[in-house]
C-alpha cells in the first residue's frame, strides 16, 4: 500500500451461502484448511528469495509466475494474451524518476472466471491486488538505516494477494452470472503504475465493470477491526456490506472516500465504483519486519470470505450499481493540516506518462478547484499561474507557492490544443 436491522435478511441469505451451499462442494476448503493455504501462500510470496518483490526484479518475476501457476490451478481462465499483462515505463515517467529507476518492466496476472449468465457474462466484477512490494528498502522504506535487507511486505501486499486465491477458490465453485476478472498488479508501490496501465488497456471495457474490489494489506486483523474504503462511491454499498456484516461480524470501519494511496484509484478515476478492503497499519509497515509469521491466517480467510460475499452480491445483481463521485475528506487537523504543501487543486496525476514537458493527470476530485474551473482527466498541465510546469516536481513547486483563495491561470493541452483555466486554489476540505 503506497503510503441494522433492515438488511438482515440479506445478511442471512449471504452468510449462508458461505456456510453451507460453497462447504458442501468439495472444491472448497474448511475454514482451517483454508488459512493454512493463505499462509503457505503468503510464505511463498514473502519469502527472502524473492528479494521484496521490487517492480522489474527478477524476484517480481517469480511472484508473477507463482500468481499465474495459482490461478491455474483453481481452475481461472488466462487472458486472451495469456496470464500476464506486460507493461513498460518510461525512464521520463514521475514514478520512476521519484525512484531513481531506469526504464521499468512490470506485468500484470489476470485470472477469469467467466459469467454463467448468457447476457450478464458481458459485464465484470473486478477483483485486485498488488504484489510488488520495495525490494531492499531505500525509496518507499521508513526505515531508513536497513537499506539493503530484504522488505518482505508480507501483509503489503503478499496478504492481499494470498486473499484473491481465497476469494477465487470461493467463486470458481459457484460462479456469478456476470464475469469475474482477477488481477494481481505490479508497479503499486512507484505509483499505481499496473493498476493504471489495466484502466488505460482493459481486457473487458471498464463502461462494463460493475465494481472494483481491492484487497492491500488484510493481513493482520486485529480485535475484528476493518476498514472500508469507498463504501460512497455507490449508493447501495452502505446497505449491501451492513446486510453481509451481519453474518461476518466484524467491526466495521466504512470510509466513503474512493482516492486512496492504492489500486482502487485507477478506477475510480475511471468512473468504477469501488470498495478497500484494509485491516489497518501496524508498525511493520514499510518496514523489513513485516514477515510472513505476523499474518493471522484465520483473519485473512474472514477478510477474503467477506469480499467473496461482496463479489458474489455484485455478480449476480439485476441491475447495475449507482456511481457516486465522492469528495476527498478533509485532512486531520483541519487547515493546519496543509501547511507547508501549499494550495490544494485536486487532480490525479499520471504517474505512469514519460511524455514530459507537462504533468498529465487521469482524473480531477469532485467539488474540488480543478473540476470547478474546467479541467478534467486527460489534460496536460503545462503551466500554473506564474510558474512553467515541467513535470511532477515542478508542479508541486508552484503550487507551495500559492496559497488557498489564490486565483490563477492554469494552462494545459487538451486534444493538442492549448487553453487557459481560470482555478481559484483552495485546502482539502476547503
Amino acid at each position: 500500500m503506497t503510503r441494522q436491522i433492515v438488511c438482515s435478511s440479506l445478511g442471512v441469505l449471504f452468510g449462508a451461502m458461505l456456510a453451507s451451499p460453497l462447504a458442501a462442494q468439495t472444491a472448497v476448503p474448511s475454514l482451517d484448511q483454508a488459512a493454512k493455504r493463505v499462509q503457505a501462500d503468503v510464505k511463498v510470496l514473502a519469502a527472502d528469495e524473492l528479494g521484496g518483490r521490487l517492480t522489474g526484479t527478477a524476484g517480481a518475476d517469480s511472484a508473477a509466475a507463482y500468481i499465474a501457476r495459482r490461478f491455474a490451478q483453481i481452475g481461472l481462465q488466462p487472458a486472451a494474451g495469456g496470464w500476464f499483462q506486460p507493461f513498460t515505463v518510461s525512464k521520463d515517467a514521475p514514478a520512476v524518476q521519484h525512484a531513481n529507476l531506469g526504464e521499468l518492466h512490470g506485468k500484470n496476472v489476470v485470472g477469469i472466471i467467466p459469467g454463467r449468465d448468457p447476457a450478464l457474462r458481458n459485464e465484470t466484477v473486478i477483483i485486485g491486488a498488488h504484489y510488488d512490494h520495495l525490494g531492499l528498502g531505500g525509496f518507499g522504506a521508513l526505515d531508513p538505516d536497513s537499506t539493503g535487507r530484504v522488505h518482505n511486505g508480507a501483509d503489503d501486499n503478499a496478504s492481499g494477494t494470498a486473499a484473491l486465491f481465497a476469494i477465487a477458490t470461493r467463486l470458481q465453485a459457484a460462479p456469478t452470472a456476470r464475469t469475474i476478472v482477477f488481477i494481481a498488479f505490479s508497479g503499486e508501490e512507484l505509483g499505481l503504475l499496473g493498476s493504471d496501465y489495466y484502466v488505460k488497456h482493459p481486457i473487458y471495457p471498464l463502461s462494463a465493470a460493475e465494481a472494483m474490489i481491492n484487497l492491500d494489506m488484510v493481513g493482520r486483523l486485529k480485535n475484528d477491526k476493518l476498514i472500508v474504503y469507498g463504501t460512497g462511491t455507490a449508493t447501495e454499498f452502505p446497505a449491501l456490506l451492513d446486510s453481509l456484516n451481519w453474518y461476518a461480524k466484524f467491526d466495521l470501519r466504512p470510509q466513503p472516500e474512493g482516492y486512496g494511496p492504492s489500486d482502487q484509484t485507477s478506477f475510480y478515476a475511471a468512473k468504477v465504483p469501488v470498495l478497500h478492503y484494509f485491516s489497518d497499519l501496524h508498525g511493520d509497515y514499510h518496514r523489513s519486519t513485516d514477515d510472513w509469521d505476523k499474518i493471522n491466517a484465520p483473519g485473512l480467510v474472514r477478510i477474503a470470505d467477506f469480499a467473496a460475499a461482496m463479489a458474489t452480491a455484485l455478480g449476480n445483481r439485476s441491475t447495475r450499481l449507482t456511481f457516486v463521485d465522492v469528495p476527498p475528506p478533509a485532512p486531520k487537523g483541519g487547515a493546519a493540516a496543509t501547511a507547508g504543501y501549499g494550495a490544494y487543486l485536486g487532480t490525479v496525476p499520471d504517474m505512469a506518462s514519460g511524455e514530459g514537458g507537462g504533468v498529465l493527470i487521469t482524473g480531477v476530485s469532485k467539488g474540488s478547484p480543478a473540476e470547478v474551473g474546467g479541467m478534467q482527466g486527460g489534460d496536460k498541465i503545462v503551466k500554473i499561474g506564474d510558474y512553467d510546469v515541467a513535470d511532477l516536481a515542478g508542479m508541486t513547486d508552484a503550487l507551495r507557492s500559492y496559497k488557498p483563495g489564490d486565483k490563477v491561470v492554469i494552462v494545459v493541452v487538451r486534444e493538442g490544443k492549448t487553453m487557459g483555466l481560470d482555478v481559484t486554489l483552495g485546502k482539502r476540505g476547503g
